[in-house]
């Protein structure tokens, strides 16, 4: 069967299911999927059609009773009649053979009601009949109600003898719930003609740099939780913790992506559903292009894929080599700075912004060699603890983070790091240690002056902690789990020291 998958044609076997519509495509698991229904199905579904004629295109609202569903069956009978008389009362369209049954008796009729009619009682000469007016008659099919114009009502009274209808087709929105189901469910079976979205495609506002990189760190693993759904908008609060300034403030139309930049909620990223008005304390972030019905239909704690025009272009942990030639994809020079050599491991880039990376057309690459870089574990059961950490270090949105040397000497039981003071006044204190031992990381909690302040155990102990703390005033982030002596080299006062949780 051939379907569609993200925009582009796919061919899957027959009996195929979801699962296999979205094997090799850009999609988290677990996460919502958009299937937009082959025009057949809608057309079994729906109770909207445009009604295209020269004059323009009207819509078409079926009623639920039988007489829609006969319309419904007899489209392609229908589509290509044309105005056979206009009158005070009707417009008349026909004649086409139908198996109606006659019936004399006459009904009242509203203006702007759709309904049969049989020519002299036969229903070889079946006619679709739009009323200008309200009236009462009788039109050979009894009431034979098929709904009601809503859309395009001035086209009744333009329409002239002879001009027909060429075309008939469902309504076909996005985020109707009778064209596209939405679901996780991999076993939903695939059909000829479907359509499938795997994600939320979002083209990312060029005016608004911070807001643009907030979605892409917060997406980088293509997934985005749902935490406030409205009726107006979706919107993730996984990350409000975020430096952000006001920038581009624009309409939030339909599909609009925004950041808010300070308040309550400072790091919210909201997608809208409905228009809304500009307001300064958001930044606009992009635009959805595609799977916009994921987004009108998602529930608190549904997961959508997130998929962003351009991708991030963070060279961060790549070699010298590899960074390069990926910038370059993207048209983008690189300026190698530091270890030069192909190489070398990237742990900075200038700009870091994908959106002033993509406008300045040229980044700086600067690089160490592989064994300046030192591995961690983060083991904290404390989730803010755990997530303090990488945020000051910067893990939190890169594969390369930083640790600014704040003490160290020869001897030194302890070597201690600049942390975020402010940050740290909401550490927590944890389960006391019995004993620390060397390599150990840990940090000030707020029970202590200096807090937020990092540090790394060089000697074992059940008094202090890795900041020279006593238990009360020290939380456990994990391990050191590299070449301690080899850090001890080269470690010194105000000295950058690169980490990551990833084997490089």
């Amino acid at each position: 069967m051939k379907i569609t998958v993200n925009g582009v044609p796919k061919t899957l076997k027959a009996g195929a299911t979801l699962k296999d519509a979205v094997t090799g495509e850009q999609y988290y698991e677990g996460a919502l999927v958009a299937v937009h229904l082959s025009v057949e199905t809608i057309t079994r579904k729906t109770n909207d059609f445009e009604l295209t004629t020269p004059r323009g295109k009207m819509v078409l609202h079926l009623d639920d009773g039988s007489d829609a569903e006969k319309w419904r069956s007899m489209i392609s009978t229908v589509e290509g009649v044309t105005a056979r008389w206009v009158t005070r009362k009707i417009v008349a369209f026909g004649a086409f053979p139908s198996d109606l049954k006659s019936d004399p008796a006459d009904r009242l009729y509203r203006k702007f009601d759709c309904f049969f009619s049989l020519g002299g009682g036969d229903n070889q000469t079946t006619y679709i009949m739009v009323a200008r007016n309200d009236h009462r008659e009788s039109y050979g099919a009894g009431a034979g109600r098929i709904g009601r114009i809503t859309v395009g009502r001035h086209l009744i009274d333009e329409l002239r003898e002879g001009e027909g209808i060429s075309e008939i087709r469902p309504v076909i929105s996005e985020v109707s719930t009778e064209n596209v189901d939405v679901t996780s469910d991999m076993s939903y079976p695939m059909a000829e003609g479907y359509s499938v979205d795997t994600n939320v495609l979002i083209k990312l506002d060029p005016e608004s740099p911070i807001a643009a990189e907030h979605i892409l760190i917060t997406a980088s693993d293509l997934n985005l939780e749902v935490t406030d759904p409205t009726g107006s908008f979706i919107a993730s609060s996984e990350d409000l913790d975020a430096d952000l300034k006001p920038e581009k403030a624009a309409v939030r139309g339909t599909g609009a992506v925004t950041v808010r930049n300070e308040g309550t909620g400072k790091g919210r990223i909201y997608i809208y559903k409905d228009k809304r008005q500009i307001v300064q304390s958001h930044s606009s972030a992009g635009k959805v292009e595609r799977g916009l019905a994921m987004v009108s239909m998602a529930k608190k704690g549904d997961r959508i894929s997130v998929v962003t025009e351009p991708p991030r272009m963070l060279s961060v942990g790549m070699t010298q080599k590899a960074g390069g030639d990926f910038l370059s994809k993207a048209g983008i020079e690189q300026i190698r700075k530091g270890d030069t050599s192909d190489g070398a491991i990237i742990v900075e880039q200038t700009p870091e912004r994908t959106v002033e990376a993509m406008k300045a057309g040229v980044v700086e690459t600067f690089a160490v060699p592989r064994d300046r870089i030192y591995r961690v574990e983060i083991t904290a059961k404390d989730q803010k603890t755990s997530y303090y950490f990488r945020k000051v270090t910067g893990l939190s949105h890169k594969p390369i983070g930083t640790m600014k040397v704040q003490f160290t000497y020869e001897g030194a039981s302890m070597m201690t790091f600049y942390g975020d003071e402010v940050r740290g006044k909401f550490l927590h204190p944890q389960e006391l240690f019995k004993k620390v031992k060397r390599g150990d990381i840990g940090v000030t909690n707020q029970a202590r002056p200096y807090c937020g302040l990092m540090g790394i155990r060089l000697q074992d102990s059940k008094e202090y902690g890795p900041t020279g703390e006593e238990p009360y005033g020290t939380n456990i982030i994990g391990r050191f789990a590299d070449d301690l002596n080899r850090l001890l080299a080269e470690a010194e006062e105000d000295k950058v020291i690169y980490i990551t949780e990833e084997k490089i």
